[in-house]
């Protein structure tokens, strides 16, 4: 009893704190931009009739999230100039909403049906200011973390903040767009932006503790100087080959039909650039790391400590270190790890950008029935989802519960295939239930109940799914690179994803809603398989490891 009331005396405390508001403040001002830029612009492009294959490929500006940590030790580093009395968090954060709120007063200038180009330059812009003010506000609560303020009641409440943002610049601001203009949307969602700023201005910033980040390599068997350098500079023209790639891909395509009047194809880009951009960003560098960890030689902290020399050290840290012990702890098992990691969520990410486009013109139902239906009903079966993954974890374990995860996210497609064929099934299973009465209580029609059903299911199964998937990237990152290691694996979910995504709004134009989300369950299979692939390796590796390696414990 003692030790709950110190908890709550704790936790009662820490919300008293001026930083846990800080944080709160902090943690709308990241997710604002996300759900702005990632999700409800979306919704904007479909009503200005930009096509779904356009709408695929501005999804690639999500990627910026992913590739964060590609420049993250500029920021841990540097401090952008003019502002360097901010201090070494605030000066980011600070620019960061500067320019974040100029970039939605821009796009409240523009209309994407005649500039269209504009509006992508500036969403791909806002990405990347988004991605850096993470990198930042995220070193913050580590660095003002104390026992009163702990690292995970910050944590929480930045969480918190997150989600009202994700309601505000979602639910509301559809609600919005039925009122006024998209221009005069983006103009309010400025001005709140605007307000984050004052949180910055009145936030305490740490100084870098005497000798953090001196030798970033301290504690690591590493290979020479040489050595390091040839592997970092393979790995990196990898990631930036693929950057650029991409960048062009999607440049190009905005720009409009090639000479000969043919559309630029996503579906060709895919099939042509896909697997060599894999190739890039996670075959090479995985040989790079595999090569490297032979060359092991000495301890890192012997190495000049340069600006230079750190900021190469930094990447290495980043970019190949991470890889290589994962390589070597998992050895050939690596293949099957990567290949459940490029495949688990891939039938659910393609179609995400697709989603308000399906709602609200090709269903055609209303910004305030989605609004509440996506972002107040989904939001909350999606925490249900998550609840619900948890206890499966604890109950039937990691595996398991990855398996069902991966099923019953490849069949929530049907669902939406079937919303989009007429809902015939979801009719009969809503009535089969007696859920259509039960929503007919709170005065949905029909019509209303097909899409609470379907989100409400769908949700569910990805927060089960994505909750699993979250606990098994944790369980086989080492602690050693534990924060470093999740990004980066996290950053290829997201690279095979958005590479899908292109092609699947191609598709869509082609053959339908219905046919792509019935394809787009097919591609669940893969990732059934994989786990199933993983299954069997763990439980092998496990055997190996009881008393005589034959199964039987002793």
């Amino acid at each position: 009893m003692a030790g709950k009331m110190g908890g709550l005396a704790l936790l009662r405390s820490a919300l008293s704190d001026r930083k846990t508001a800080l944080m709160l403040a902090f943690g709308f001002s990241a997710g604002l931009p996300f759900t702005l830029l990632i999700g409800t612009l979306n919704a904007w492009l479909g009503e200005a009739k930009v096509s779904l294959a356009t709408i695929g490929i501005l999804s690639w500006i999500g990627l910026a999230y992913g590739f964060q940590f590609l420049w993250s030790p500029l920021v841990d580093q540097a401090r952008p100039p003019l502002l360097a009395r901010f201090g070494r968090r605030r000066s980011w954060i600070f620019l960061c909403q500067g320019l974040l709120v100029l970039c939605f007063l821009l796009l409240a200038t523009m209309d994407p049906a005649v500039s269209l180009g504009g509006v992508a330059g500036l969403a791909v812009l806002g990405a990347f200011l988004s991605a850096t003010q993470n990198i930042a506000l995220d070193a913050w609560r580590v660095d003002v973390a104390d026992e009163r303020a702990t690292v995970e009641i910050l944590s929480s409440i930045y969480q918190f903040g997150f989600r009202i943002a994700a309601l505000v610049g979602g639910a509301f601001a559809l609600v919005l767009a039925a009122q006024m203009t998209w221009q005069s949307v983006y103009a309010i969602m400025g001005g709140l932006m605007a307000l984050c700023m004052v949180a910055t201005v009145l936030a305490p910033d740490t100084p870098s503790p005497e000798g953090q980040n001196v030798v970033p390599l301290a504690g690591f068997a590493v290979p020479n100087r040489r050595e390091r350098t040839i592997g970092l500079f393979v790995v990196g023209i990898g990631w930036i080959w693929a950057i650029v790639t991409l960048a062009a891909f999607m440049i190009k395509a905005l720009h409009g039909p090639d000479a000969d009047g043919k559309p630029v194809s996503a579906g060709d880009f895919t099939r042509n650039y896909g697997p060599w951009i894999v190739v890039a960003t996670i075959l090479m560098p995985a040989i790079v790391a595999a090569w490297l960890n032979g060359k092991v030689a000495h301890d890192g902290e012997r190495d000049p400590s340069g600006v230079l020399s750190r900021g190469a050290d930094r990447l290495y840290r980043a970019l190949v270190l991470p890889l290589g012990e994962l390589i070597e702890r998992l050895r050939w098992g690596a293949i099957i790890v990567f290949g459940l990691i490029l495949t688990y969520r891939l039938c659910e990410s393609i179609w995400g950008p697709f989603a308000y486009p399906f709602y609200l013109q090709y269903m055609q139902y209303t910004n305030e029935e989605v609004a509440f239906a996506s972002k107040v009903f989904g939001i909350v079966m999606l925490i249900v989802g998550t609840a619900l993954g948890g206890v499966l974890f604890a109950t039937i374990g990691r595996l398991p519960t990855l398996m069902v995860g991966a099923i019953i996210t490849a069949l929530a497609n049907l669902l939406y295939a079937d919303l989009a064929a007429g809902g015939a099934w979801l009719d009969a299973f809503s009535h089969m239930l007696a859920i259509d009465r039960f929503t007919g209580l709170f005065g949905f029609d029909l019509r209303m109940n097909r899409l609470l059903v379907t989100i409400g299911i769908e949700n569910t199964c990805s927060g089960l799914a994505g909750g699993a998937y979250v606990a098994y990237l944790s369980s086989i990152t080492s602690k050693q690179h534990s924060a470093v290691q999740y990004a980066l694996l996290s950053s290829l979910t997201m690279l095979i994803g958005a590479l899908g995504r292109a092609a699947f709004g191609e598709g869509i134009q082609d053959y339908g809603y219905a046919t792509m989300f019935r394809f787009a369950a097919i591609i669940g299979i893969v990732g059934i398989a994989f786990v199933l692939f993983e299954w069997v390796r763990v439980a092998r590796l496990e055997r190996d490891h009881e008393p005589g390696g034959t199964g039987a414990l002793g």
